[in-house]
């Protein structure tokens, strides 16, 4: 077995392993049951919120120490904190207790910058897109596979929303021991960069503590190179933007639908939480796919800008169709419009920066973007949901009008390339 495929293998088990949370379609009804005297207006203001800050925050010092620790430690702590995470679901009954789950869930969710990144710099280049292809299809496989049984366990009876939070910790538990036998990292792209030609004499005679510190120098100087390159391109600006904007939407919005599916379903009619979610992984993963081909085979610059118009304001109506019904079925159906619309818009976005960017730049700039919504995120939630204190409605008519308000400065964007276009004079 080629040792890239190896590494690919057990990256993919690993990925898998810690997307068989089945539990997750239903969190909110479990919160809201019989095992917790909680409402729901502290789920929505005093719990979820907290999960926001505490992944923002947190990311940023990850995306710092990820590369100088070599990538392997923080999967390790991926794991960990799914572990204590889950822990603190099943054994607590708090309110604090269950904001300090949120605070692990925060560093669970920062930890997998690491777990996306290890491959740049573990395996060698010509392999990216094959690994990469690999570790998402087995996230995929096991997110499908989670929301599926998840479904077909409540729908059976078999078990109920607290029990299925065993499945998931199980599955973090694996994870975390199988993390330990993903192979270390021994280079890196900024910190412990392969040496490009022999150290001088003088460099041997240096002493540890000035290696270090010209390490890295050289570091902070490659990443400042990097990102001034980058943020100074008209195209990945362009691109950048939208990501920003459309993951914050997009992370609020999937943040508290399930809050608004439980105001919807005032009947208490039986939810299909997993099998949306089982339906969206496989929607969302054929629409990436269609994105992706069509950006390299017919899509220009300025033919992308005016799909993120259309895609944009697509979204923010099906966001206020699937908030303003009392139908949890239509809720649903738009929540997979939405969804599909996202993973379509986000991979021609994708696109469009990595079209531009230097090879060895890409975890920096998706990183430092990554970063850049969750701020957004964290002000949205401090102005929507516990500054103004709006019901669970009107925070989706905000989230809808959000998004349109992005296609119709998208549509400028459009307006304004089509009229700097660079006019053309014979001689």
């Amino acid at each position: 077995m080629q040792k890239w495929f190896r590494i690919s293998l057990l990256l993919c088990i690993f990925g898998f392993l810690k997307e068989i949370r089945p539990s997750e379609p239903f969190v909110t009804d479990f919160l809201l049951g019989e095992w917790r005297n909680i409402t729901e207006e502290q789920v929505n203001r005093d719990v979820y919120p907290v999960g926001t800050y505490s992944y923002a925050a947190q990311l940023i010092i990850v995306f710092l120490i990820t590369d100088f620790l070599r990538y392997k430690p923080l999967i390790v702590v991926l794991g960990l904190s799914g572990i204590v995470t889950w822990s603190l679901l099943l054994w607590t009954e708090s309110l604090g207790a269950l904001q300090l789950a949120e605070v692990f869930y925060g560093t669970y969710l920062a930890t997998e910058v690491a777990y996306f990144t290890y491959i740049y710099a573990k395996v060698e280049r010509e392999h990216y897109s094959k690994v990469t292809s690999h570790t998402k299809a087995a996230i995929l496989c096991g997110r499908f596979i989670a929301g599926s049984s998840g479904q077909l366990l409540i729908f059976l009876k078999w078990l109920d929303y607290r029990q299925l939070n065993y499945i998931t910790l199980a599955a973090q538990i694996l994870a975390t021991v199988w993390a330990l036998f993903i192979p270390p990292v021994l280079t890196s792209v900024y910190f412990h960069r392969k040496a490009s030609v022999q150290r001088n004499n003088n460099e041997f005679m240096s002493s540890e503590h000035e290696l270090v510190i010209k390490k890295r120098k050289n570091a902070a100087i490659l990443i400042w190179r990097q990102f001034r390159r980058a943020y100074t391109n008209r195209k990945v600006l362009i691109g950048s933007f939208w990501f920003i904007f459309g993951m914050c939407g997009y992370l609020q919005f999937i943040s508290y639908v399930q809050i608004l599916w439980t105001a919807i379903n005032v009947d208490k009619e039986e939810i299909w939480n997993g099998a949306v979610e089982a339906a969206m992984t496989i929607l969302g993963a054929i629409s990436a796919l269609i994105a992706g081909y069509s950006h390299s085979s017919f899509l220009s610059d300025r033919r992308s800008i005016f799909i993120l118009v259309i895609v944009s304001l697509a979204e923010g109506l099906a966001i206020f169709l699937g908030s303003h019904t009392s139908n949890l079925f239509v809720s649903y159906a738009a929540y997979l419009i939405f969804g599909v619309l996202y993973s379509f818009a986000s991979t021609i976005a994708s696109a469009e920066i990595a079209k531009h960017l230097e090879e060895d730049s890409f975890g920096l700039v998706f990183g430092f973007n990554t970063f850049l919504s969750l701020i957004l995120q964290t002000i949205l939630t401090m102005i929507v949901v516990t500054g103004i204190h709006l019901s669970i409605f009107q925070q989706f008519y905000v989230y809808a009008s959000y998004f349109i308000a992005l296609g119709l400065v998208y549509f400028c964007i459009y307006i304004w390339d089509l009229c700097t276009v660079p006019k053309i004079t014979l001689e």
